[in-house]
């Protein structure tokens, strides 16, 4: 009987390891599809990602794909609980708006909540200034988040801790460059920083 606290203890392990195993699994075939999957003749661009929302942001307001249309957008999906990622992706993603200069104010950073359940607009209007005084943090229903999840092939699902702890979000973690229209232009993974990510943005803007 000593051993079982051990043995469980073991087994919790294996558990963890083998969720984070299948989300990163999961994180490294939507970048596949992302980088390999069909793409328009003309701009190169995967056309299957983005479309329309109707959300809600920080203030409260309604806020639709066509409110931020004539801006470049950049669009992570996280979660405001979330201990590292999230917060470094969107340290990054100011980090970028910030070296474009001028350029900036062509670009509106949005931050797309996964976890309607406790990131409401109160909430969400007390985190995102956290790293930029533009950024927009968007909530909504859970069929809405589901919803644009799915426009922009994200994966996200609710990880139910072992010690009966807050729950966390297992999720992918890309930040999707958006044309003027709202258009799919590219995804940046989450090693790249701030200056590279500026440097890339600005390549498109040229090419527009």
């Amino acid at each position: 009987m000593p051993d079982m606290p051990k043995r469980s203890n073991r087994l919790l392990l294996i558990l963890m390891v083998v969720m984070m195993v299948a989300a990163a699994v999961t994180v490294v075939v939507m970048w596949y599809h992302v980088e390999s999957g069909p793409r328009d003749q003309v701009t190169g661009a995967a056309p299957a990602i983005g479309g329309p929302f109707s959300l809600i942001d920080q203030t409260g307001a309604p806020v639709t794909d066509q409110t931020y249309k004539g801006r470049y957008r950049l669009i992570y999906f996280g979660y405001t609980f979330c201990p590292d990622a999230c917060p470094t992706e969107l340290q990054v993603m100011a980090q970028a708006v910030e070296a474009l200069g001028a350029d900036g104010a062509r670009v509106q950073p949005i931050f797309v909540t996964i976890d309607p359940e406790r990131d409401t607009s109160e909430r969400l209007a007390g985190y995102v200034p956290l790293f930029d005084k533009n950024l927009v943090g968007l909530t909504g229903s859970p069929a809405a988040i589901a919803q644009v999840a799915k426009e922009y092939k994200v994966y996200y699902a609710k990880a139910e801790q072992p010690d009966g702890g807050p729950y966390m979000m297992n999720h992918s973690s890309f930040v999707y460059l958006m044309d003027p229209e709202g258009r799919f232009l590219t995804v940046f993974p989450s090693d790249m920083d701030g200056d590279k990510m500026a440097s890339e943005i600005r390549r498109y803007m040229k090419a527009s």
